[in-house]
């Protein structure tokens, strides 16, 4: 993006952008050496494709849990993993904040959410969001586009108390990009340059609806421009693209630069969650497109091809995500379920007296007409 200043020509250009597209790896999986320079080992390539076969394995076993009655909804982040591990990797784990969305799952364990505290999550205990102390995620947030204002928040934070070397990253997918709150966030963000990473997963659809109905932008990156911030389209499905601009927009963040923006180009290529029916919506012939593009396969491919991977290691990591699936389930299920006085501990700092009377009574109304709360009733016309 440039700034053009004329100078006392009554008509003449004052800015001009462009947005620019990055590929490394592509659906082949071959790799343009050139630009994956200083990126990523092949250390780091199976390091995140076991990441992401582990996470697959999870939707999976997490899609049979809300099928079978045992939990309410999950959302897969089945086809979209690359984008998640490969920002999460550029990201320093203890030091930097992730800010999620809910589909961001291998993001969260990388950054040292244990496992089974989504799947507690999604059935329901909202235990599964108080993270063990120094671990920097914010809880999952489903309301659309909310959390890019904690982002930011959290990011103003770090500036004004001068922490140096640590940023932030948000994610969030296409949909919320047409939430106020999102220009709410980018507009304080630029304005005040905190060090916030945006990262919008593009998959296509806003649950039933189709980008190009929601906006008729050619690319998400460019609503950035508007703010003056520093953008960039990725292919979200390739992990050195990935990487290679979340690292560059933590740089940039930590070294006063600002906040940036990121669209991965990407796709879900499951229903938007266990609720949804994406067949009623979405034409066959798109997706089949998009599954040969499938991140885990891409990844493979460029593994095999530089003499990492084979059949034997498969079989191999696929019998160890089977194990620690099956593990992170049973650990959320053994989660012994809250008191119900839970319900009232939690909502204040210090709980106000009627509300004491409600924990102790488990009433609304009509307090102390159970025998056993005669005390309580009196306790309450006196008060």
């Amino acid at each position: 993006m440039n700034r053009v200043v004329g100078d006392t020509m009554p008509h003449h250009t004052v800015f001009e952008a462009k947005i620019e597209h990055l590929q490394i790896l592509d659906e082949t999986g071959k790799l343009d050496k050139k630009l994956a320079k200083d990126t990523l080992s092949n250390d780091d390539v199976v390091y995140l494709y076991e990441q992401m076969r582990v996470c697959r394995a999870l939707d999976d076993i997490a899609f049979k849990l809300q099928r079978s009655g045992r939990m309410g909804t999950y959302p897969q982040n089945k086809g979209q993993e690359a984008n998640a591990v490969g920002s999460a990797l550029a990201m320093v784990k203890g030091n930097d904040w992730i800010v999620p969305s809910y589909r961001e799952n291998a993001a969260l364990f990388m950054h040292g959410m244990p496992m089974h505290m989504v799947i507690q999550y999604w059935m329901g205990d909202e235990r599964g969001s108080q993270f063990p102390e120094g671990v920097n995620i914010t809880p999952l947030s489903v309301p659309i586009g909310t959390h890019m204002l904690h982002a930011t928040g959290i990011a103003w934070a770090m500036k004004q108390r001068k922490q140096e070397n640590a940023a932030v990253i948000t994610y969030f997918g296409d949909g919320a990009t047409s939430e106020g709150d999102f220009h709410n966030a980018m507009n304080f963000a630029s304005v005040m340059q905190v060090p916030t990473i945006f990262y919008c997963q593009n998959n296509s659809w806003a649950i039933s609806l189709p980008r190009e109905q929601q906006m008729n932008s050619a690319t998400v990156a460019q609503k950035a421009i508007a703010y003056d911030m520093p953008t960039i389209r990725v292919d979200g499905n390739d992990i050195f693209a990935v990487y290679k601009a979340t690292q560059d927009a933590r740089k940039r963040a930590i070294e006063g630069g600002g906040p940036s923006f990121i669209e991965g180009v990407t796709y879900r290529l499951a229903d938007h969650t266990t609720a949804d029916d994406a067949s009623r919506y979405r034409d066959p012939k798109e997706l089949e497109q998009w599954v040969e593009r499938d991140p885990l396969i891409r990844t493979r491919k460029y593994m095999e091809s530089v003499g990492v991977w084979d059949d034997k290691k498969q079989e191999e990591l696929d019998t160890r995500a089977e194990t620690i699936v099956k593990e992170v389930i049973e650990a959320a299920i053994s989660v012994p379920a809250p008191d119900k006085s839970d319900f009232f501990n939690y909502m204040f700092a210090e709980i106000p007296e009627d509300l004491k009377r409600q924990r102790d009574t488990m009433r609304t109304t009509s307090i102390g007409r159970n025998p056993s709360q005669i005390g309580l009733q009196a306790q309450h016309q006196n008060a």
